[in-house]
């Protein structure tokens, strides 16, 4: 049995990174970078006016002074001529700057009569231009390998002229329930038999986290089904078998990975819960095993199937720890790390705290309703106090 940072660290050094694709720019989000971002032109490529008014020369600027109108200059029509001195042109935002102005005049501060454009108020300091490459030049590198892109990235990357952008595979992630007492919801239950829930969760975490999730189901306490199933998935990047890893009679999940050819790399973590979690390879293909018990699954796989996903699609690990004054008492912890769920409240002075829940049961689904932080316990860890301050992972 090993802790918790070695079988982080095993996991780390066992995933194999997805192949790189390229994909239309409308279908990248969620997706992570296999190749940076790096703009193919200089935005914006001109100076440009920051308002509707009248680019004049900075020279001719004085108060009660009358300009002639010489042209005018839409956005995506520039003015083709060059400014004269007490010459300007009548501009619009994000119109191009003509040659020869150095200031647009914002059109409230004028009196236009004709072509007769009369400066009614004193020199504002801002010229409203926005300077060609204010926001980025042509070959900059607006977005790092590994990122993740959220919809904000979209317009930057179609702004530097990017249709497409190159990013890693989403790993196929097989989920694979066990249990001859496993029914689908909407079954009628006969004495014994429970919902099968765990899937549900798991396969939208996985498709959060940038894997494309294939629920297999629940398999009976049969290897000749479980194999199947399992040989039913095609190829797929990474199994998750839930439960079936103990050694009971009915535990049949690793002993049929193993039949297929798989080789274990570890098969226990002294964590709590989540002591039966596992891992096993084979070529580039991998088995992270999940505790049966719902809590147990939601844990461990916030804890060690998240930074596996991630780091087969090249992102950047995101673990989201941060430290939280206890809102009451705890006892002391066992020998075991333990992870404890709970919530982020604000105390009557508006400090922010962590509510462990009430009961920690590895079976119980529904403290996970308001929990949005697994509360860090280290191994013998000792009584904690109100108000003490305790390391918090942040749940999605």
């Amino acid at each position: 049995m090993i802790d918790r940072l070695e079988a982080l660290a095993r996991i780390s050094a066992s995933a194999v990174r997805t192949r790189s694709e390229t994909v239309p720019l409308a279908e990248a989000a969620g997706r992570t970078l296999s190749e940076p971002i790096l703009a193919k032109l200089t935005q914006p490529a001109s100076n440009m006016s920051a308002m509707d008014g009248y680019a004049v020369r900075d020279a001719d600027f004085v108060q009660g002074k009358t300009l002639k109108l010489v042209g005018e200059a839409p956005a995506g029509h520039p003015y083709k001529g060059s400014l004269g001195q007490n010459e300007c042109v009548r501009i619009f935002t994000g119109s191009v700057v003509p040659d020869g102005a150095d200031r647009v005049v914002m059109q409230e501060n004028v009196s236009r009569e004709g072509d007769a454009v009369t400066l009614t108020e004193p020199k504002s300091p801002s010229l409203h231009i926005r300077r060609a490459g204010i926001d980025f030049a042509k070959g900059d590198e607006l977005i790092a390998v590994g990122t993740r892109l959220t919809p904000r990235h979209l317009s930057i990357i179609a702004a530097a002229n990017h249709g497409s952008v190159d990013v890693y595979r989403r790993p196929k992630v097989a989920v694979l329930s066990n249990g001859d007492e496993l029914r689908s919801p909407g079954s009628v239950l006969s004495e014994g038999q429970i919902i099968a829930s765990n899937g549900y969760s798991l396969c939208a975490l996985i498709n959060a986290w940038g894997g494309e999730a294939i629920d297999l189901g629940a398999a009976p306490d049969d290897r000749a089904e479980i194999a199947r199933r399992i040989e039913s998935a095609g190829e797929v990047d990474l199994y998750v078998p839930i439960g079936g890893a103990s050694v009971g009679d009915h535990d049949h999940m690793k002993p049929v990975f193993q039949s297929l050819g798989f080789e274990e790399v570890f098969s226990k973590i002294a964590i709590k819960p989540g002591k039966p979690t596992w891992l096993f390879k084979k070529g580039n293909t991998r088995v992270l095993g999940l505790p049966g018990n719902p809590a147990s699954a939601l844990v461990c796989a916030h804890i060690f199937l998240k930074p596996l996903v991630q780091t087969m699609i090249g992102a950047e690990l995101s673990e989201g720890w941060m430290n939280v004054a206890l809102a009451e008492d705890i006892s002391a912890n066992g020998q075991r790390e333990t992870f404890m769920r709970g919530h982020l409240a604000y105390d009557e002075d508006g400090r922010q705290i962590v509510v462990p829940a009430g009961n920690q049961d590895s079976s119980l689904l529904s403290p996970f309703i308001h929990a949005d932080v697994l509360i860090h316990r280290p191994s013998a860890d000792p009584a904690k106090s109100s108000g003490d301050k305790v390391s918090c992972l942040r749940l999605d």
